[in-house]
């Protein structure tokens, strides 16, 4: 076990919105909880998923919605109805506890994202629980079927959520995760674009071995390295590189950008026009909460489940989507997928046919590196 400093944490969260890919929420959202826990006089304690005794029940808390704001005829239309004082994740594990029967050791984060991280955590601080060294996705995901409970067959219900106007949501006999995803955005859509749910409340013996093992630990090297990088005056973009085992695939200046929101989604392109060692070519992204594919030239160059991380150079800190900006001066670092999303599970959930390509996966970083020595040996 490992009590978390509010350095530890800050470490962590900053090192999941960079494996995020530009998803799983906002920096600034993921501190207003953990630092609500803290004036609290809560604690954070990260147990190793082998360490958690057998028998203990564990559940996977998150926010899910669209990252881009909602219309004003929407905001006018939520303006009409109550707000509730209770956060909504504190009211939708008492309504759990309520309906199972259970107390929860701890949580498990459902994806590594500086809100979704942070909320996981939140929950396990406020309700005395454990923080598991482990999650089901690696990196931010836009469904919850992109996820190795999905492909490990786990029931995801019972499934409660609890949204700001003090609603409560109880969905039981969901069949599996890809409706749980199509019922929960369903919610989120008429919840303002943003629920909190929690899922997979399950014994700890369903869940080792189908969750991936270290996650927040991998963040947490991730933010230190990217803090000592920041503080050593380094580029943090060739730090991150080596430290996740990736490489710097491109660094320019966003000259386009355009996000919408379709069914409870943001979908969104970014385009980078290319400096220095890049000067005469663009790179291209493309959005669906996180960044799933990359074009140079018009050619495809990366695609999920490999990690497209871009990381703002003006300002020293990675970028969630969609806070981009005309001119801001980027980096693009390409890390390696987790091995659980690069089998034939998962990648059928979560590889280039998700994208409606034909194309065979080939890891990015595998490929750079090949190329790289071939370059050296000529």
């Amino acid at each position: 076990m490992k009590e978390l400093t509010r350095e530890d944490i800050s470490d962590i969260l900053y090192g999941c919105a960079i494996l995020g890919t530009g998803g799983g929420g906002e920096l600034s959202e993921g501190f207003g909880y953990i630092d609500a826990a803290i004036a609290a006089g809560k604690t954070f304690t990260l147990v190793d998923l082998a360490e958690v005794p057998a028998g203990q029940k564990l559940c996977t808390p998150y926010m899910l919605g669209a990252l881009t704001p909602i219309s004003a005829s929407e905001e006018q239309e939520y303006s009409a109805l109550p707000r509730t004082n209770t956060v909504p994740m504190l009211a939708a594990y008492e309504r759990l506890k309520a309906l199972t029967g259970d107390d929860y050791y701890g949580t498990i984060c459902c994806e590594l994202g500086g809100a979704n991280t942070a909320i996981s955590f939140y929950l396990a601080a406020m309700s005395g629980g454990f923080i598991i060294d482990a999650d089901p996705a690696g990196r931010a995901v836009p469904e919850i079927t992109h996820s190795t409970y999905y492909f490990n067959g786990l029931p995801a219900a019972p499934i409660v959520a609890a949204n700001e106007f003090g609603e409560c949501f109880v969905c039981e006999n969901v069949v599996d995760d890809l409706r749980a995803e199509r019922v929960v955005r369903a919610l989120a859509m008429v919840s303002r674009n943003d629920i909190a749910a929690i899922d997979h409340a399950l014994p700890v013996e369903q869940l080792k071995g189908a969750v991936i093992p270290g996650t927040i630990s991998k963040a947490l090297k991730i933010g230190q390295t990217y803090r000592l990088a920041v503080a050593e005056k380094r580029d943090i973009a060739d730090a991150i590189a080596h430290s996740g085992n990736g490489y710097v695939a491109f660094r320019g200046q966003v000259n386009h950008f355009d996000f919408t929101t379709e069914n409870g989604f943001t979908l969104g392109t970014i385009d980078i026009q290319g400096e220095g060692q890049y000067s005469g070519s663009t790179y291209a992204i493309e959005v669906k909460n996180e960044n799933l594919l990359a074009r140079i030239n018009g050619e495809i160059d990366v695609t999920i489940p490999d990690l497209i991380c871009c990381l703002d150079l003006d300002e020293n800190v990675p970028i969630t989507n969609p806070n981009h900006k005309i001119g801001m001066n980027i980096a693009v670092v390409i890390l390696p997928a987790p091995k659980e999303f690069t089998g034939e599970k998962g990648l059928a959930a979560f590889g280039p046919a998700y994208l409606g390509l034909a194309d065979a996966y080939r890891c990015a970083v595998t490929r750079h590196f090949a190329q790289r020595a071939n370059t050296l040996e000529a």
